[in-house]
């Protein structure tokens, strides 16, 4: 604690340069703390994504849809525990820039307890839209879009036609809910009933464009997946069942090899840190030669000379590192659109301070230790 006040001297001899140290080290960190938390954020996710959340779909993509009937077999699948299904309504609001997505659920309670980390519904709005046939089920981001209220008949606009020819859908608001899945946090679609949807389409009556099949036992759900798919094999409706993780891991994919790009990025920006806080301190340390020689003359060790050089790095880098990270953690909800449903852990800021230290450590052990090993009389003279 003796030393603070000469590490503090020394960081501010030369403050522009100092200021200029600061600014470099806390860009480095505060982009360090935005890539690194959406990787390690992303890593989480998708570890935390259900393996036994299967999710059944048609083999084709954007082929045609799946019998409801359907459900039936799966259900007698070994392996499987619960089947629901769900489908989906593409329409627009007032404008076609106002795009809502309807899913249609069926009339059951599963929806309570079949994955709370998708969406969560009250009993009693589930119940209210269980209820009413043109119930639908708002998110509080839909309030604040469209000023909808409970209560409002809000009417939609869809290329899916009714039986009477009409593409405009009512829906009546008796209820909210809360959207937990990745991607879906913009609060852009409603929940409906899928009796109302089916009996009122023209096309595709008695079909659903999903299931969704809990395996019993976690371990055991890509063979689960794979006897799904074996059962309706060479059927005119095939199906392509897979879980939630592997799904989440597929949307990772599809937006390129982000854990490369992240630490390309992060170890050309680190080095690029270390080089120039290493060039920083050689500086300082030839330019305070007198100094630290008058600093032995009073009595300082070769040990307190190095570890006073080597405090004015880690202060510096670390001051500069916590500023950057705050920053970061600021920034980070607006990169995190680009990949929606991450959070930055603390672990990244815990990682990010030690790594400012491991830096500032790097970058002046040279400086350091040969400035504690000048000779009085040589540093005097200028030699």
């Amino acid at each position: 604690m003796k030393f603070l006040p000469l590490i503090w001297s020394g960081i501010w001899r030369k403050p522009v340069r100092t200021i200029l140290t600061l600014v470099q080290v806390i860009v480095a960190f505060a982009l360090f703390g935005v890539l690194q938390g959406m990787k390690t954020g992303v890593d989480q996710v998708i570890a935390d994504a259900r393996a036994d959340v299967l999710y059944v779909a048609p083999a084709a993509s954007g082929g045609a849809p799946l019998p409801r009937a359907h459900i039936e077999r799966l259900r007698s699948i070994p392996g499987v525990k619960t089947v629901a299904f769900a489908d989906a309504l593409f329409a627009t609001y007032q404008k076609p820039t106002q795009p809502v997505y309807v899913m249609a659920l069926e009339s059951s309670d599963v929806w309570l307890t079949l994955f709370p980390e998708v969406l969560h519904i009250d009993p009693m709005n589930l119940k209210a839209l269980r209820e009413t046939r043109t119930g639908a089920l708002i998110t509080a981001d839909m309030v604040k879009q469209y000023g909808w209220r409970m209560g409002d008949r809000i009417p939609l606009t869809s290329p899916t036609l009714q039986r009477n020819g009409s593409g405009a859908w009512f829906f009546d608001i008796v209820g909210t809910f809360t959207p937990r899945e990745i991607g879906d946090d913009s609060g852009g679609y409603i929940l409906a009933n899928y009796a109302y949807l089916d009996e009122a389409r023209v096309l595709n009556a008695g079909t659903v464009r999903n299931f969704y099949a809990i395996a019993a036992d976690p371990k055991q759900a890509a063979m689960v997946a794979e006897a799904i798919d074996n059962a309706f094999a060479n059927s005119p409706s095939e199906t392509r069942t897979t879980s939630f993780r592997e799904n989440s891991q597929q949307a990772m994919q599809s937006i390129g090899d982000l854990d490369f790009a992240i630490r390309s990025i992060v170890s050309a920006v680190l080095v690029a840190l270390l080089f120039s806080v290493a060039t920083m301190m050689m500086q300082t340390t030839r330019e305070r030669t007198p100094e630290l020689a008058v600093l032995k003359t009073l009595g300082f060790s070769h040990r307190a000379v190095f570890l006073l050089l080597v405090g004015e790095a880690v202060a510096t880098c670390v001051i500069g590192a916590v500023i950057g990270l705050g920053l970061a953690m600021v920034a980070f909800p607006y990169a995190g659109k680009f990949v929606p449903g991450i959070s930055m852990p603390m672990t990244v800021i815990e990682i990010g301070v030690m790594g400012a230290v491991l830096v500032a450590l790097l970058s002046t052990a040279v400086p350091a230790f040969r400035a504690s090993k000048l000779e009085i009389v040589d540093a005097l003279a200028g030699r």
